[in-house]
């Protein structure tokens, strides 16, 4: 029998992170654990309050959650669809689920994650983000990612320009922009475009409201460099018109529900000639040691949440100079935590 436990978390951050939505110093979430005969998976769900899901929302769909029906663990079909049809939303706690499950299998097996997918092993080059701040701040954040070839920058405010201009005082390192819905004119937003297209930018994630459907559709066919959907991709639905907005998708798995549709986002989007972002939010090691199983599917990765954060309960893949290095380990890559050491604080 497969039995489930789970800890509301905090999860604090090491400096303010500011975007263009808002400032948090912490992020709640919700460790969960599958056990099944003396084999422990781990999962999480991450929620910033952004997307509108909370501890409260979490725990009371997994008191929901009945997975005595279930005698193996292997069916993971039949156990994922019903975890999805339980409640409709909750994206981040289904993610915890799915992920505790592919933690599971693969530690059955004796194999990592990326195995089950028939995925190769590979090392992923990160970016590391820097948030929305003074001047004085960012040239410390910069200073700070010295280890790291790519940098993401948070944009979208009424300092774009003064941002960059910073940033390239410190460095010539190309940069991936993230302008999370911050840009709400479609002439603006191709301005700015061009003008960061002789910054050494790698993209541009999200310039508009991701509801700015005619605006986006008139970007992504003007726009010199690509345009990677970020909250206009939330589930597989999502990838099957993406073409018409964006050049790329970015795939969280804290929107997607966890790896068994993120990998399914990814293969589509790759056969219908989307580029593919593996993305992530103020995460544990837990999620990011899940999300890099996926990393064969990635042309670009932004897997840096568990970097920034105090109070990380787990252990998962190395970080060298900013190159994620998969362990091997089987299930998505953890050395097993202490479950009832894990203290909320």
């Amino acid at each position: 029998m497969i039995s489930l436990s789970y800890i509301p978390y905090t999860l604090h951050k090491k400096h303010i992170f500011r975007i263009a939505g808002g400032a948090r110093t912490n992020t709640p979430l919700v460790l969960v654990r599958l056990r099944y005969e003396g084999v422990e998976g781990f999962g999480e769900a991450s929620m910033p309050p952004l997307y509108g899901e909370s501890i409260a929302t979490a725990t009371d769909f997994l008191s929901r959650l009945d997975l005595s029906p279930f005698q193996d663990p292997f069916n993971t079909e039949d156990i994922l669809e019903y975890t999805d049809r339980v409640a409709p939303g909750n994206p981040a706690v289904k993610a915890a689920v799915d992920i505790a499950l592919h933690d599971l299998v693969g530690k059955l097996l004796g194999i990592p994650v990326h195995s089950c997918f028939g995925l190769a092993r590979k090392e992923l080059a990160t970016s590391k983000t820097i948030g929305i701040d003074t001047a004085e701040i960012i040239r410390q954040r910069v200073r700070e990612a010295t280890d790291f070839s790519y940098l993401k920058i948070k944009l979208g405010g009424s300092n774009d320009r003064e941002i960059i201009d910073t940033v390239r005082e410190e460095t010539a390192k190309p940069l991936y922009i993230d302008a999370n819905q911050g840009w709400k004119h479609k002439e603006e937003a191709l301005e700015k475009i061009a003008w960061l297209q002789e910054k050494n930018v790698v993209f541009i994630e999200q310039p508009m409201p991701k509801t700015a459907y005619d605006d986006m559709e008139w970007l992504a066919a003007r726009s010199p460099l690509p345009i990677v959907g970020d909250e206009g991709i939330q589930r597989f639905s999502d990838v099957l018109t993406a073409g018409r907005f964006y050049h790329a998708i970015n795939i969280k798995l804290m929107k997607s529900t966890g790896l068994r549709e993120a990998f399914e986002m990814a293969v589509v989007a790759r056969k219908t000639g989307l580029k593919v972002m593996l993305g992530c939010m103020s995460e544990t090691s837990c999620a990011i040691a899940a999300a890099s199983q996926l990393g064969a599917l990635a042309d670009w990765t932004d897997l840096d949440g568990n970097l920034a954060v105090t109070n990380d309960p787990f252990t998962g893949h190395v970080v060298e100079k900013g190159i994620i290095k998969p362990n091997g380990l089987p299930g998505i890559g953890l050395s097993t935590p202490d479950w009832n050491h894990i203290k909320n604080l």
